[in-house]
């Protein structure tokens, strides 16, 4: 279930290949193909608990794109610098330990540039269906608000609860309020949140 995203304001053919799987049962290997430098392996693996929606991470990608293409990269590559792009800080070996794949991922999100033409949908699908052992999901805001581990994204985001006082927040995965009424979306403020905590770190 490999997407194929065209960011806004990036070229159409630096595509974005997106994967979401769950139930990872071979993060140990995909890690340890990271660390040596494996050509084949290179992409953004995330650790999708620590995603709170799409356009969090899509956010991260843009800028790593971005810095791509004006050759201002700080890491090796543009995956790396997509895992470099979701920290609140400039530490880049604290961002790949917190976001990147590690020993005990479950729940993983992939990405991929097409820096090259030999990069497609169809070569990107073949390698990944041979190479991670997990079960396929869909990449969307419903799926995150599943795997998201909120009180840790707080926590590496330094943020408090994004609910306003006198008003009771969702669960993670959206329930209305008990009187029937949609309930304030905590997921949706800290968001917002992230976002410019991310936005700050890129512009320094």
């Amino acid at each position: 279930m490999v997407e194929t995203i065209n960011l806004a304001h990036l070229p159409p053919e630096l595509a974005l290949y997106v994967a979401m799987y769950t139930d990872v049962e071979n993060a140990t290997f995909l890690k340890e193909q990271l660390l040596a430098g494996n050509a084949e392996f290179e992409y953004a693996f995330i650790d999708a608990s620590l995603i709170i929606s799409t356009k969090h991470v899509l956010a991260a990608a843009f800028r790593a794109c971005y810095d791509y293409l004006n050759d201002r990269l700080k890491s090796r590559n543009v995956h790396s610098e997509t895992v470099f792009s979701l920290s609140p800080n400039n530490n880049i070996g604290e961002a790949f330990r917190r976001f990147g794949v590690n020993e005990a991922t479950k729940n993983l999100l992939v990405l991929k540039v097409a820096t090259n033409a030999e990069i497609t949908l169809d070569s990107v699908s073949s390698h990944l269906s041979a190479s991670i052992k997990g079960q396929e999901s869909t990449f969307d805001d419903a799926t995150f608000r599943k795997v998201s581990d909120i009180d840790r994204i707080k926590k590496i985001y330094k943020l408090a609860s994004a609910t306003p006082k006198g008003q009771s927040s969702t669960t993670v995965n959206g329930d209305s309020g008990a009187d029937g009424s949609s309930a304030f979306d905590e997921t949706k403020q800290l968001e917002i949140q992230i976002l410019g905590l991310m936005a700050l770190r890129g512009a320094t």
